[in-house]
């Protein structure tokens, strides 16, 4: 169990970090509906076809999203810019 001053500091730091959250919130209180916290985006861009078609057969032989692998392609450079 974390002391009265410990939960008070993640607490901070959680609204600090993620303020959406809180948002959603108070959101619920006022209408009694949850927003949802994350939307997807459809974007627009232009890669080379035969890297598309072998990175399509990979998705569909492993099972997975293509779009939900690109989103970890992303994070994953992101992270290694910071």
């Amino acid at each position: 169990m974390l002391s009265g001053k410990k939960l008070i500091k993640n607490a901070e730091k959680v609204i600090r970090e993620h303020p959406e959250y809180f948002e959603a919130l108070m959101e619920f209180e006022r209408t009694k509906k949850l927003p949802r916290l994350k939307y997807k985006e459809r974007a627009n861009f232009t890669i080379d076809s035969e890297l598309l078609r072998k990175f399509r057969e990979y998705c569909r032989k492993h099972g997975m999203k293509m779009s939900a692998k690109i989103e970890q392609y992303i994070e994953k450079e992101l992270k290694g810019a910071a």
